[in-house]
């Protein structure tokens, strides 16, 4: 078994308490740093992903195995060059106003870093006028708006009204996703797609990045 198929088995099958160490050997060893994310770690996280649209794994074990994953590429990170460590895209995600439910985007989050996407949390609870301060900041290419409550999904488009009086619409990709939304809801909003689950959601992430 080669070292990549050995740190796949190893995040597929969730062995965090092992990772770090199987990952400092390799270090040691001078391996392609970037292989070993790439072709490793992403893929390994690629088949996770499946198994979990599949119905094979839940949630429990996605996140065990994003969690292993994430321990690997604390250590890798550091020691990667800055043009080397590029993300694919930057993504910021949040809850929106009214709504304090995080454990979907937490784990939507996961799944995202472990396909190679530079994640930045904004909370739960966020108002408009907040998201829209820091989409400005930021400038990131994804938005990722989640809601649990139904009461709150009004708030998605608002978000999207706001961008476009902002004059910001075009410079991102918005997906929505939560227990009480669906493909029909966020095509009546104007979102650019729905991520059922956080399989789903990266996915999607990846479309936006090809298109």
């Amino acid at each position: 078994m080669s070292y990549l198929e050995e740190i796949q088995a190893a995040i597929i099958e969730g062995k965090h308490a092992e990772i770090e160490a199987m990952v400092s050997k390799l270090i040691e060893e001078d391996v392609d740093l970037n292989d070993l994310i790439n072709k490793g770690m992403i893929a390994a996280m690629d088949v996770v992903g499946e198994r979990f649209a599949s119905g094979q794994i839940f949630v429990p074990e996605m996140l065990v195995s994003a969690m292993t994953m994430k321990k690997g590429l604390n250590l890798i990170r550091p020691l990667l060059k800055a043009e080397e460590a590029e993300p694919k895209a930057t993504i910021v995600m949040c809850t929106v106003k009214g709504d304090i439910h995080d454990i979907g985007k937490n784990l939507v989050i996961m799944m995202l870093e472990g396909a190679g996407f530079r994640v930045i949390d904004l909370g739960v609870d966020l108002s408009v006028d907040d998201l829209i301060t820091r989409v400005m900041e930021i400038k990131p290419n994804i938005i990722g708006l989640s809601a649990l409550l139904t009461t709150t999904m009004p708030e998605m488009k608002k978000v999207i009204a706001k961008l476009e009086e902002n004059g910001l619409r075009d410079t991102v990709k918005i997906m929505v996703g939560g227990a009480p939304v669906d493909r029909k809801f966020a095509n009546m909003i104007g979102a650019d797609g729905y991520g059922e689950d956080a399989a789903q959601a990266v996915r999607l992430a990846r479309s936006f990045v090809v298109d």
